[in-house]
C-alpha cells in the first residue's frame, strides 16, 4: 500500500514521482521532435504519440485538481502552470466544472458532462461526438462560475496559467507555425478532447443512483500504471480527494464487494471494441438497451452548487 512521503519531503506522496516523470517525458518528446524531425510526413506521424503523451499529462491535471502534489502552496501553483503547458489548457479552469458540476451532480442535468447528450444509433458516433456535445456547456459554466463565485486566489492563478499557456503557443507558432501545429497545438487539442471523451467510458450505461454502480472500472495493470490508477473510477467518485496511489486498495475494500461484475472490466481496449465497434450496441451495464430522459438543456450547476443542493450519487 502506498504511504505518504517521509516528513520533510517536497511531495505529499512519493508515488507522484511517476506524475513528474510523465511531464518530463512529454517535454523531452516535444523537444526531441522539434529538433530532430524534418518537416513533412514524420511530423504528421508524430501527432498520435504526442497526443497520447499530452493526454497522460491531462490525467496528471485531473489528479492534481483533486489532490495537490506538493506540501507548499507556491510549488503547487508553479506545478499547475507546468501541467497547463503540458496539455494546453489552464488547469484552474478544469476545477469548477469538473469538481462542482460532474462530481456533485453525476449524470443529472446539472452535470454538463452527462452522457445522455449524445444519442446516435451507431454507438461509435456517440463516443466521437461526446466531447463536442459537452464542451460548450463546460466552458459556459466555467465562465459563469468565474463571474459569480471564483475567489481572488483562483482568478489570479487562472490568469497566470492563461497568459503562460497562450504566450508559449503563440511564441511557438511565430517561431515555426507548421512545427507548432503538428507537435504542440494539434496533439494538445486531441489530449483535451480525449480527457473529456474518456468520461463516456466511465459512466455511460451506469446507474448514477446506485452506491457503487455509478461508474465503470478498468483493472488493467498497464492502463493504471500509465494513467495513474484512473481505471479505478468508482472509488475516485466515492472519495475524490483520495490520492490516486491509494485507489486500488480502496476499490478492493469499498467498491468491489457491491459492484456489478460487468462494471469491473479487465481492459479498456477490449471493452471499447465490444461497445463501439463489434457488436457496438449501446447498453446498460446489465445488458439492457440504454433509455434516455427527455433531452433537456443544462441546469445551472453554479446556482445549484451555491444553494447547497445535495450531491448526486
Amino acid at each position: 500500500m502506498t504511504v505518504p512521503a517521509r516528513p520533510g519531503a517536497l511531495l505529499r506522496f512519493s508515488a507522484d514521482r511517476r506524475a513528474l516523470g510523465i511531464l518530463l517525458a512529454y517535454a523531452a518528446l516535444v523537444a526531441s521532435a522539434w529538433v530532430l524531425l524534418p518537416e513533412g510526413p514524420l511530423q504528421l506521424l508524430a501527432i498520435p504519440l504526442l497526443g497520447y503523451s499530452s493526454w497522460l499529462c491531462a490525467v496528471v491535471a485531473h489528479n492534481t485538481v483533486h489532490a495537490p502534489v506538493f506540501h507548499r502552496r507556491w510549488m503547487n501553483a508553479a506545478f499547475q502552470v507546468w501541467v497547463s503547458l503540458s496539455y494546453g489548457f489552464p488547469i484552474s479552469e478544469y476545477i469548477p466544472g469538473h469538481n462542482l458540476s460532474h462530481h456533485r451532480f453525476l449524470q443529472a442535468r446539472e452535470d454538463v458532462m452527462r452522457t445522455s447528450k449524445v444519442r446516435f444509433r451507431w454507438n461509435l458516433l456517440n463516443l466521437l461526438a461526446f466531447p463536442f456535445a459537452v464542451t460548450p456547456g463546460i466552458l459556459r459554466g466555467n465562465a459563469r462560475y468565474g463571474k459569480l463565485k471564483g475567489g481572488e486566489a483562483w482568478r489570479r492563478q487562472l490568469r497566470l496559467e492563461v497568459v503562460v499557456v497562450w504566450a508559449v503557443k503563440f511564441g511557438l507558432l511565430a517561431l515555426d507555425w507548421r512545427k507548432a501545429l503538428c507537435l504542440v497545438v494539434v496533439p494538445q487539442l486531441l489530449a483535451n478532447l480525449g480527457i473529456v471523451g474518456i468520461n463516456f467510458f466511465w459512466h455511460d450505461g451506469c446507474d448514477p443512483d446506485h452506491p457503487v454502480n455509478h461508474s465503470r472500472n478498468f483493472t488493467s495493470r498497464f492502463l493504471n500504471f500509465v494513467a495513474l490508477n484512473n481505471g479505478y473510477h468508482g472509488m475516485h467518485h466515492e472519495e475524490p480527494g483520495l490520492h490516486w496511489s491509494l485507489l486500488p486498495e480502496a476499490h478492493a475494500r469499498r467498491i468491489r464487494p457491491g459492484l456489478h461484475p460487468a462494471l469491473e472490466q479487465p481492459t479498456l481496449l477490449a471493452y471499447g471494441w465490444r461497445t463501439f465497434v463489434y457488436p457496438g450496441r449501446r447498453e446498460t451495464f446489465d445488458g439492457k438497451p440504454v433509455t434516455f430522459p427527455e433531452l433537456d438543456s443544462d441546469l445551472d450547476w453554479v446556482v445549484a452548487e451555491r444553494s447547497g443542493a445535495p450531491k448526486a450519487a
